[in-house]
């Protein structure tokens, strides 16, 4: 069964910092690109990060740009999201979704979604 399980998500103050896990089973992460998506409550979905199969990063948001970082372990199957120096504004469910090979900012050609995790910045 192809899954993506996000973790690590929670409650943290302004200025802190969270990893967020996104582990995969019943497929390997070698050949996939994996986005991170956030959805804040009453917006629409956004990106955030992406890695590609090739290690190459991209940005889809300039907010987080200097903060946020992501890197990938083939070996654990887990691609993991760095988030430092949070702001209020950084609340929302957290996604990493797959799809071969490259990034997209296209949310609609990822093919495996996780369920999500949530992050809560206070001020």
């Amino acid at each position: 069964q192809v899954q993506l399980v996000e973790s690590g998500g929670g409650s943290v103050e302004s200025g802190g910092s969270l990893t967020l896990s996104c582990a995969a089973s019943g497929f390997t992460l070698d050949y996939h690109a994996i986005g991170w998506f956030r959805q804040a409550p009453g917006k629409g979905r956004e990106g955030i990060l992406c890695i590609s199969s090739s290690d190459d990063s991209t940005y889809y948001t300039d907010s987080v740009k200097g903060r946020f970082t992501i890197s990938r372990d083939n070996a654990k199957n887990t691609v993991y999201l760095r988030m430092n120096s949070l702001k209020p504004e950084d609340t929302a469910f957290y996604y990493c979704a797959a799809q071969m090979y490259y990034c997209s900012h296209d949310i609609s050609s990822y093919d495996y979604w996780g369920q999500g995790t949530h992050v809560t910045v206070s001020s």
